[in-house]
């Protein structure tokens, strides 16, 4: 039996001992018996980003390719790249999986065509997730929509954010907005259990919760002296599921249901929120409450089929306003130790869920359009919030691919493949490797090296990102082994680099981590690891 060593793997495992983890691992350069950099991406090389989502990886695919790139100096000027999605219509790059388009007759663009004022107010870690995704997968605002993004604290490593965040800023903004009757609909997200639930720290984790409550509390006290209809609700789940059953912290998502709460003091408890429905309703139910009629393409129900007639002198729907707020990753625990939202205690929403009609929604796999038992994630929960229907992920089409064989057939990895081998130049495979990840899977890696296999790239370098979001401890370095040994026995390829996801997949334009990542890649600037 041949034993294959795995020399990236090993030297992950070590940078665990030294006290690094995955999300902000310091970069790992294979190194030849020279002390010399392999597989660094040169001139005219391609590179093939498998990563899925898109918005995360934007800044470093800017970096690759870009002609005009201002944020820092380059020694590159032609990279061929091919992209998994489409990343942004005007990057330079061939798309593997073009988009089918965006998602139209949204909640937010049916607002708009009404005539209706909306506002939207985020911090910038869910800027995207608010304007983007929530629209269908538009980047452009609709007319009448406007936006406030707070910034986002940001320290020198990624648990150093505080858990408190900015949602104070956030709260007040929302405060203001509430008062102001030009806005029919109000969308506000508060992102701290979901952001401060992907590090292991349980303090941090019970303060981020505290923080939601508390904030949530001034938003809905002063949506009801303003007279205003609240839905709060969540995207996914988080940390009321902590805990593998083995024990071990479970840092990602969950496919736990989510809360939705409805508040009105006009309407007081003579109403019920139908059960058993998922996030696609949310967007019809607002749009019933906004009294204006529900797109054809939305099949997502109305959670509220009837409504109590107007008190005298009462909101009409054509008058009534709607805040929606998205506790981003609060989901509906067991109770358990493992559930650390409801051993917080929170006092405000324990209150309003005791006071107001509230039901159950589903927030992962089929449901948010995801594989069967696929956990929830922002993406996915803040698109089938605004879609009202289900929209099929790329992981889906993408699985499917894999399935009927058309992956291996595809026009676009043909042509970095076929180019790196006619050219005499480099293929490099770039992204996360990860089973849970909703930025990829490593299926789709192997999948790749498989493929460059069969059309005899000669030369194959794997550039690793790692997270532990929804990971295992140290789940990492037993995925660089899987790869490691797949390439063994495929004859192909080597583990070039090694990274934390943190220096790699920014979207607030941390150039100085892209940077890090761009040194790495192309100049092989890390801790040499050798054979």
């Amino acid at each position: 039996m041949v034993i294959h060593r795995t020399p990236m793997a090993e030297a992950v495992r070590a940078a665990y001992r030294a006290g690094q983890e995955d999300e902000t691992l310091e970069p790992l350069v294979r190194v030849d018996g020279d002390g010399q950099p392999v597989g660094c991406i040169q001139e005219g090389d391609y590179v093939v980003f498998y990563d899925l989502r898109g918005e995360r990886e934007i800044e470093l695919s800017a970096a690759l390719v870009e002609r005009d790139f201002p944020h820092f100096s380059r020694s590159l000027h032609t990279v061929h790249l091919v992209t998994m999605i489409e990343y942004h219509p005007r990057l330079d790059a061939r798309v593997a999986f073009p988009p089918l388009g965006p998602v139209r007759d949204t909640l937010c663009e049916t607002v708009s065509k009404a005539g209706l004022q909306q506002l939207k107010i985020a911090e910038s870690e869910k800027a995207i997730h608010i304007g983007y995704f929530l629209n269908g997968k538009s980047q452009q605002a609709f007319p009448g929509e406007e936006r406030i993004i707070i910034p986002s604290p940001h320290g020198m490593g990624f648990t150093e954010m505080p858990p408190e965040m900015r949602a104070s800023a956030v709260a007040d903004a929302t405060i203001e907005a509430v008062r102001d009757p030009r806005y029919a609909l109000v969308i506000v997200n508060l992102c701290n259990v979901d952001v401060i639930g992907h590090i292991e720290n349980r303090d941090a984790i019970r303060i981020a919760i505290e923080t939601v409550d508390t904030q949530t509390g001034r938003i809905v006290q002063a949506a009801q002296a303003a007279g205003m209809t609240t839905l709060l609700t969540a995207d996914h789940g988080t940390v009321e599921c902590w805990y593998y059953p083995d024990g071990t912290v479970d840092t990602g998502h969950t496919t736990s249901p989510v809360p939705l709460i409805a508040i009105d003091p006009e309407l007081g408890q003579n109403f019920q929120l139908r059960p058993g429905g998922a996030l696609t309703d949310v967007a019809p139910t607002v749009l019933h409450l906004l009294g204006l009629s529900r797109p054809a393409v939305m099949t997502g129900h109305n959670l509220i089929p009837t409504l109590p007639p107007a008190s005298s002198g009462g909101r009409t729907p054509r008058n009534r306003r709607v805040l929606l707020v998205i506790l981003d990753g609060w989901g509906i625990g067991n109770g358990d130790a493992g559930d650390l939202i409801t051993q917080a205690h929170p006092p405000v929403m324990n209150h309003l869920l005791a006071a107001w009609p509230h039901t159950q929604l589903e927030a992962s796999g089929l449901a948010v359009g995801l594989p069967a038992g696929t956990v929830g994630n922002s993406e996915a929960g803040h698109l089938h919030l605004g879609a009202g229907r289900v929209v099929p992920s790329d992981r889906v089409r993408i699985n499917q691919a894999l399935e009927d064989g058309s992956f291996y057939r595809n026009e676009a990895f043909r042509w970095a493949m076929r180019g790196a081998k006619r050219d005499g130049t480099r293929l490099h495979l770039l992204g996360i490797v990860s089973f849970y990840s909703s930025h990829g899977s490593v299926d789709h890696l192997l999948a790749l090296l498989r493929m460059a296999r069969q059309e005899g790239v000669p030369q194959v370098y794997i550039h690793a990102m790692l997270g532990r979001r929804g990971e295992r401890p140290e789940s990492g370095a037993v995925y660089i082994e899987q790869v490691e040994r797949e390439m063994a026995r495929l004859g192909l390829g080597q583990v070039a680099t090694v990274i934390g996801r943190f220096w790699s997949l920014d979207r607030e334009g941390h150039w100085d981590r892209i940077e890090k990542t761009y040194r790495m890649l192309v100049e092989g600037r890390g801790f040499p690891v050798g054979s």
